[in-house]
């Protein structure tokens, strides 16, 4: 006959074991200069490509996204790189520029958000002194879908020129859901944590806070939110600068960084 104590034990070892299964975590840090498109490609693609840079169009640079070292967080952050000539898309479109890691097809499946899934996406970054978007796009940060209507993103983290330069959380690349001056984003290191479960009625929440005094400057959050459309297969990140060159002019060579890439996903 088992005891209680037994008993409790053998609940207790079902109940981690459920949660190992059910719970998938991925980091992905920084580590010192050298090989930092292989470990985006290992951790976030399973050895396939996860860069999507400008290099063939800029050779002579090398690797836009380095690893460097900050003294405000004590680590190794990623450093991106973008150049207003002669950067573009990848060699394929010369109207935009595109410096962006992703999860995609090739993924872990832990990392491709399937109907009915609770993901949770964390990461740090910071913008220079005097960042200039454009009037038509800068994003930082995308989900999008895969599969059936795929085209436009479903939320974005978007640098807008204006009268007041903002960042703007966008949906189905239409609607702004908040919006915050960007100069807050400046020359200092926030936070970033996104929770998305999945569905054509899902639910999300967003929130940044500056790391050095715990200040939110961006929070919103809506139980019930297209985080995928009906037709799509799965939802993924991207993270980075892509940005328009229709007004080349507003723009100028850039480097921001990003830190602490973390991915959770329960189903």
């Amino acid at each position: 006959m088992v005891n209680s104590t037994q008993a409790k034990l053998t609940s207790l070892f079902f109940f981690i074991t459920t949660l190992s299964f059910c719970n998938a975590q991925t980091i992905l840090k920084a580590d010192g200069p050298g090989d930092t498109y292989e470990l985006f490609n290992n951790i976030l693609a399973s050895g396939k490509e996860a860069v999507e840079s400008p290099d063939c169009a800029h050779d002579t640079f090398g690797r836009h996204i380095t690893e460097v070292w900050d003294a405000e967080l004590n680590a190794f952050v990623f450093e991106f790189h973008i150049h207003v000539t002669p950067d573009n898309d990848r060699c394929e479109k010369f109207d935009r520029q595109r410096l962006e890691i992703k999860t995609y097809g090739p993924s872990p499946d832990n990392l491709k958000g399937t109907l009915g899934d609770v993901i949770t996406y964390q990461w740090k970054f910071k913008l220079p002194k005097g960042f200039q978007p454009s009037t038509s796009f800068t994003h930082l940060h995308q989900i999008k879908a895969v599969g059936g209507d795929d085209s436009m993103p479903i939320f974005t983290l978007s640098a807008k020129k204006g009268k007041i330069n903002k960042l703007n959380l966008i949906h189905d690349n239409t609607h702004v859901l908040a919006s915050a001056d960007l100069s807050a984003f400046e020359n200092t290191w926030v936070e970033v944590t996104e929770v998305i479960k999945v569905g054509a009625q899902g639910t999300y929440s967003l929130q940044i806070k500056r790391i050095h005094d715990g200040k939110e400057l961006i929070t919103y959050e809506n139980q019930n939110i297209m985080t995928m459309r009906e037709n799509n297969s799965f939802i993924r990140p991207k993270w980075g600068i892509y940005r328009s060159l229709n007004k080349a002019a507003d723009l100028k060579d850039e480097v921001l960084w990003f830190a602490d890439f973390y991915i959770n996903e329960s189903n």
